[in-house]
């Protein structure tokens, strides 16, 4: 005999239903429109951006301004060095929230309030630009690579979203785990590690946005050019006000070249960390509502 399990009916859509969607499509245009219109911009041909003739689809379609780029030295190398940075920084500000995060999970920590305090306080007070600017001055980091993974490998933010996830896991697996003979570097391990998958994930993502987008430590700490991020190459780029100016730089004598280039860098420089989101949305979105159910 067969069992037949009936579905229950869809829920009818009601209007506040349709007021919530029309507003999610109209942020999600609002959002989109900008990229579509920088993308036009960055494939038109000078002439068209001159007279304002791009809205979102290319004027007189070339790819002159990409091709400018892939075949400058500069935008090359410093995409690939930003890569780097952000791969390295954000393995190694992921492992310094994990073991800063990891010991609070233990009633059984010396000094456990005490050292929560400090932390804590750290999040809302800081030193200032002249004293921080000073401090690695007089550590001999200004200029060097160290200047922009250290200062900023670990947040105290992240940290707290790490704690209280794996405050969240069951202390039965921690204990079971021990009960074997595990240490608590094995209960990490194979116990936490393996089932905080969704919070890594989005705190990967966490760091490696904020790294791949930040240019304000360089700004103020890196004199060396090949040292420079990928953002402050094009902050550099566009705080140059007069586009003949940059066309000129770049060996080029028509008016509008420059505005063309200057929409090929923000899409060179944006494109490759929005690619990231689609794989890790799903954990994304876990880690977003972490801590909003109570059981």
């Amino acid at each position: 005999m067969k069992l037949r399990i009936k579905s229950s009916e869809a829920r009818s859509i009601t209007a506040g239903d349709l007021v919530v969607i029309i507003i999610c499509l109209g942020l999600i245009v609002i959002c989109i429109l900008p990229m579509i219109n920088l993308l036009a911009r960055s494939l038109s041909g000078a002439n068209a951006l001159v007279r304002n003739e791009v809205m979102l689809w290319p004027v007189d379609l070339n790819w002159d301004a990409y091709t400018t780029i892939l075949h400058d030295a500069r935008y090359i190398r410093s995409f690939w060095w930003t890569a780097i940075l952000t791969v390295g920084c954000t393995f190694l500000s992921l492992s310094m929230t994990t073991l800063c995060a990891y010991p609070f999970i233990y009633d059984q920590m010396i000094g456990k309030k005490i050292l929560n305090t400090v932390i804590i306080i750290t999040m809302y007070f800081g030193a200032g630009t002249i004293p921080t600017y000073l401090l690695l001055k007089s550590l001999g980091m200004l200029d060097t690579a160290w200047v922009l993974i250290i200062p900023n490998c670990l947040s105290v933010f992240n940290m707290i979203i790490m704690r209280s996830f794996l405050f969240g896991i069951p202390l039965s697996l921690r204990e079971s785990a021990e009960i074997d003979g595990a240490g608590p570097m094995k209960v990490l391990l194979r116990i936490y590690l393996p089932l905080s998958t969704p919070v890594l994930a989005t705190l990967a993502l966490f760091y490696a946005v904020g790294r791949w987008n930040g240019f304000s430590d360089a700004l103020m700490y890196v004199k060396n050019r090949d040292l420079f991020p990928i953002q402050l190459l094009l902050y550099n780029i566009l705080n140059t006000t007069n586009s003949m100016e940059t066309a000129t730089l770049e060996g080029f004598t028509t008016p509008g070249v420059g505005e063309t280039l200057r929409a090929a860098s923000v899409m060179f420089a944006t494109v490759p960390i929005l690619i990231v989101y689609p794989w890790l949305q799903k954990y994304f979105i876990t880690g977003a509502t972490l801590g909003a159910v109570k059981e």
